[in-house]
């Protein structure tokens, strides 16, 4: 369906008088040399990505996969326009996990056509941003690029914050002193990454062409606010491989830990049947019953037996509680 659909002249909305889906007088309405039109759209069919297709003269290869909407981020270039394939990310903080979505981007002469799939992917408040700075939109078709690009790249930015933080509460939980159950988050985290790492990476090379200035169909002009967004992309990107690099080191310190834990408990296996060994050693010796031992006929042979056992498991406590085992 169609969000929002309106044609600016020097950077102001013009009002248009014709039907919400009547695309030809709607590009019509774009009458004067610079003047361009905006349709945004929402999940469309294939049927109404058709109609818009037939009015604005889009490649069918790039309108077939506006509507699959399974696209790595990509830039691809027709002969009279210009397809542009970017990830959406959102963070959902109830189930530490990050949510895709997809925009499509048709860029013509006179108009830029933005489809959009996934619920966290509206693009209103870019539009009603860009609608305020009439210097920026007066690029005309290059400046709404630029603004559902930056829109996405900052949605990166919140993404890799939110990871930061269950990074961080992954790292305090891996390094305290309670027995945790870390690897299961550590590899949710990591599958989370990089799923963040696909959207991302593929993204540089288009905004390093924008930002070169050389791309058809983007004024050269608006190289700098490009140059912006791609700066922005590379800090995501590296805070991304940092973040990764730091659950990697998290998790190999869990696995230590745990091993250290489990030689711990081997110690103190170990002792506590150092402590009944001992005593059962020397029960099996007064138990033999041999005729010739001393012990057997004095009187204070038992007391001297318990004593003794009691003594050794006190004496190896003491030894194994100085040496850490307990």
């Amino acid at each position: 369906m169609i969000v929002d659909s309106a044609v600016y002249r020097h950077g102001v909305r013009l009002p248009v008088d014709c039907h919400l889906h009547d695309y030809a007088a709607l590009r019509a309405a774009a009458s004067d040399e610079h003047d361009f039109v905006w349709v945004g759209l929402y999940e469309p069919s294939h049927l109404e990505l058709g109609e818009i297709a037939a009015a604005f003269d889009l490649h069918p290869l790039a309108v077939e996969d506006a509507v699959v909407a399974h696209q790595r981020p990509k830039l691809e270039t027709y002969a009279n326009s210009l397809f542009l394939v970017l990830k959406t990310l959102w963070y959902v903080d109830e189930d530490d996990a990050v949510e895709t979505g997809e925009i499509n981007v048709f860029i013509g002469t006179d108009f830029v056509i933005t489809v959009r799939h996934g619920r966290g992917s509206a693009l209103s408040d870019a539009r009603h941003d860009l609608e305020k700075k009439q210097a920026v939109l007066d690029h005309g078709p290059s400046a709404v690029v630029y603004a559902v690009c930056d829109a996405v790249v900052d949605g990166y930015t919140a993404v890799v914050a939110e990871l930061q933080i269950d990074v961080d509460e992954v790292e305090a939980s891996v390094f305290s002193d309670r027995r945790t159950q870390d690897g299961d988050r550590i590899y949710v985290l990591k599958r989370e990454l990089s799923e963040v790492r696909r959207a991302v990476l593929p993204l540089r090379e288009p905004m390093r062409r924008f930002a070169s200035g050389t791309v058809d169909l983007v004024e050269a002009e608006s190289a700098p606010f490009f140059r912006d967004v791609s700066d922005h992309l590379a800090q995501a990107a590296e805070e991304m491989d940092t973040l990764d690099g730091l659950l990697s080191t998290a998790f190999d310190a869990h696995v230590s830990r745990i091993a250290m834990q489990q030689n711990d408990d081997m110690r103190k296996i170990s002792a506590g049947a150092a402590l009944v060994v001992v005593p059962t050693l020397i029960a099996g010796i007064y138990g033999m019953n041999f005729t010739h031992m001393p012990e057997l006929g004095w009187t204070f042979g038992y007391p001297f037996a318990i004593a003794l056992m009691v003594s050794s498991m006190a004496g190896l406590w003491v030894f194994f509680k100085k040496s850490g085992w307990f």
